[in-house]
């Protein structure tokens, strides 16, 4: 039976050692962290041996971060003299790695396509000949995954078409009638759920890097210091923050590779700290997946 007590960190780690003694390279791991997270996530990797990955193949940057505003479209302030600010959405990622320097670093070691998945998701197959292989056949750009959704409720964004183009709707931006719509066979018409298993082609990070996304709006509970410089802890959300969303990228290609994949090989998410996509279902889902594959 697999060790139930490993981070997320160690389980990632390992599948990367995986994929490394399969193809008999070693694969550049870029891990994006946030100005919160960055020292300690540093600092778990260098207690912990890099997990035995190698310090010379991990590479860390910072996301960018957005000013948040209150109900009122003031900006919020976390000091006296500080804007408070939050992440700008995984959809930041194209810009950030291009102004830190990954772009750059990729370019040097002559890689050729890069995963972009969430770190959250202990299953994420971060090295899939198969989509690399079918997106390269098709001449096309990027490729993503997907699973059959598993009710109208859940959580998921879904893939589209949008004025001919690939898209993604978010759930909180789908309405219910057209979650619940069914096809002729009597299964749900927005069914294919991106569940953040991206490839793209690194002239294709390039080309996302140097444009805008719109930006998303979410209402959240956010610390902040008022006008006589007291700090004020809300009890219900009270901050809107501005996001880009990585599948907005697909909009500006004319096609994208989507590869249904089976839920319990490629889809354990850690998203609650109990229920639905929580420790517990992750870790069972990552047992049942190693014991199957023994």
């Amino acid at each position: 039976m697999p060790n139930l007590h490993k981070s997320i960190f160690e389980v990632l780690a390992d599948t990367m050692k995986d994929y490394c003694n399969k193809y008999r390279v070693k694969i550049q791991w870029y891990i994006m962290t946030s100005k919160e997270n960055n020292m300690q996530t540093i600092e778990f990797f260098k207690k912990n041996n890099y997990f035995e990955y190698g310090a010379e193949n991990i590479k860390f940057f910072i996301q960018t971060q957005l000013p948040m505003l209150d109900d009122k479209g003031k900006i919020l302030l976390e000091s006296k003299s500080k804007v408070r600010k939050a992440a700008d959405g995984h959809g930041g990622i194209f810009k950030t790695m291009l102004n830190s320097g990954i772009v750059k670093d990729m370019k040097e070691k002559n890689i050729k396509w890069i995963y972009i998945g969430a770190v959250d998701n202990i299953l994420s197959k971060m090295v899939d000949s198969l989509l690399v292989g079918i997106t390269i056949d098709k001449k096309l750009l990027a490729g993503a995954k997907s699973i059959v959704k598993a009710c109208p409720e859940e959580k998921v964004g879904v893939f589209c078409k949008k004025n001919g183009k690939p898209s993604v709707v978010e759930y909180t931006e789908i309405s219910k009638e057209m979650s619940e719509e069914k096809n002729e066979d009597g299964e749900l018409k927005f069914s294919e759920s991106h569940i953040l298993c991206n490839i793209f082609n690194i002239e294709t990070i390039v080309k996302m890097a140097e444009g805008d996304f719109k930006y998303h709006v979410a209402h959240k509970k956010s610390n902040y210091i008022d006008s006589n410089g007291n700090l004020i802890i809300p009890e219900k959300p009270n901050a809107y923050k501005f996001e880009n969303f990585l599948f907005d990228s697909f909009e500006r290609l004319d096609d994208i590779t989507i590869l249904r994949v089976k839920r319990e090989d490629e889809f354990a998410p850690i998203k609650n700290a109990e229920g639905v996509d929580s420790p517990e279902t992750a870790r069972k889902l990552y047992i049942d997946f190693k014991n199957k594959n023994k």
